[in-house]
């Protein structure tokens, strides 16, 4: 019988680029935050160029609005409500199986442990709000890697490089919009004022022009040699502004970083326990930790959500017991007909910012109270603060070495 020859991905093609390292593709590790349009379009370009391990991060379902710009997309996925970033991970391994993709259904920040993050080589973002934008700015400085930032409307769109030590997109952001992002971040839980935001006009032109950018951008970043000899030129410090109204492209200066900018926390001392996972009970967290650290006082902060144990009623002193992050908190309210009648500002929450021995629910699970899969945590003792990875979770994403 006449042997079949296997051909590796992009062998013969991509070679005959000068640049293109194949060991270093294949072996990449990148994050690609939002699966709308723009996200179709970097996930699609990133399988094709055979990057090995692509995470998609996304916490919404496709709606028929969607299938206008998104490639991946189709009706039947509208018709059944499916998650954005489970069915683009699906079609990515339809599109090259010789990648690894995973994906999560959630919040960039509430939903995807920070060790993850310091498992990645770059994350690209493709979102639609200034806030998320921050909180992945935050995320990426906190894990010490560069992310790639593109944003799209009508025929316009721009994209910017961010990396720690560089530039920094909460430093570029005027006054006036930091006021409204958090006030935003002020507006968590039961405070949440439900807002109606318009939809924002795209075509599938501006998502594939950005789209494109964003991609090429991630690659050179990927070739890190090629980007110190001079090969590349990246858009670090820069702004990349595409206007196809009349076809005008800029790239301007666009650099920004202010030593004193709350983003730039750099969490490179970080603790791992084999043995802690999110999953671990809160008793034997403490036990685990104090066992490694050689500490005897420890107390957790609960730097992205909160944990909401009660909801009372000023109106009529009723009582509800959640038992949930912060984050889960308007769905909560929402599906409760007695307090989704309620008004919002009748109503008040207790919340732990912080928890130690005395936190009354130590047989919850760190992931039962918000902690998302292999985060990292920050631990405060009596010998100073410290940075402690829930290592038991590195099994639950898989990064593939060929």
């Amino acid at each position: 019988m006449e042997e079949i020859e296997i051909k590796e991905w992009g062998k013969e093609v991509f070679d005959l680029l000068s640049w293109y390292k194949m060991d270093v593709v294949k072996n990449a590790k990148v994050m690609v935050v939002g699966a709308g349009a723009l996200g179709n379009e970097v996930l699609k370009n990133l399988a094709l160029f055979g990057v090995g391990n692509i995470y998609i991060v996304d916490f919404d379902t496709i709606e028929y609005t969607n299938l206008t710009r998104s490639v991946l997309f189709r009706e039947e996925d509208a018709d059944k409500g499916y998650f954005k970033s489970e069915v683009a991970a699906r079609k990515l391994r339809e599109i090259n199986p010789n990648i690894n993709v995973q994906y999560i259904c959630g919040k960039l920040n509430t939903d995807v442990g920070l060790g993850l993050y310091r498992k990645m080589d770059v994350v690209v973002g493709c979102l639609d709000s200034r806030l998320a934008r921050l909180q992945l700015n935050r995320l990426c400085m906190r894990a010490d890697i560069p992310w790639v930032e593109g944003g799209m409307e009508n025929l316009t769109g721009n994209v910017r490089v961010f990396k720690p030590g560089e530039n920094c997109y909460e430093c570029g952001l005027t006054e006036n919009a930091k006021q409204n992002i958090f006030q935003q971040l002020s507006c968590a839980g039961v405070a949440h004022r439900n807002e109606n935001v318009g939809r924002i006009p795209t075509t599938p032109v501006i998502a594939s022009i950005i789209g494109a950018v964003e991609t090429q951008e991630a690659m050179k970043l990927l070739h890190k040699e090629e980007v110190q000899s001079g090969v590349f030129s990246t858009l670090m410090g820069k702004w990349f502004h595409y206007e196809g109204m009349h076809n005008h492209i800029s790239v301007y200066d666009s650099q920004a970083y202010f030593e004193d900018c709350p983003s730039h926390e750099c969490w490179n001392d970080v603790v791992k326990i084999a043995a802690l996972s999110a999953d671990t009970r809160i008793n034997d967290v403490f036990t685990l930790i104090q066992e490694t650290l050689g500490v005897k006082e420890v107390e957790i902060n609960l730097r992205n959500d909160k944990f909401v144990d009660i909801i009372v009623s000023k109106n009529d002193n009723q009582r509800f017991t959640p038992m949930l992050p912060e984050s889960k908190i308007s769905d909560y309210i929402d599906s409760n007909y007695d307090l989704y009648t309620r008004s919002r500002s009748d109503l008040n929450q207790n919340a732990y910012e912080n928890i130690n021995e005395e936190f009354p629910y130590q047989r919850l699970t760190l992931h039962e109270i918000g902690i998302p899969y292999y985060d990292v945590i920050e631990v405060t003792t009596e010998n100073g603060v410290f940075h402690v990875e829930l290592t038991a979770d590195e099994a639950r994403f898989p990064i593939i070495v060929k």
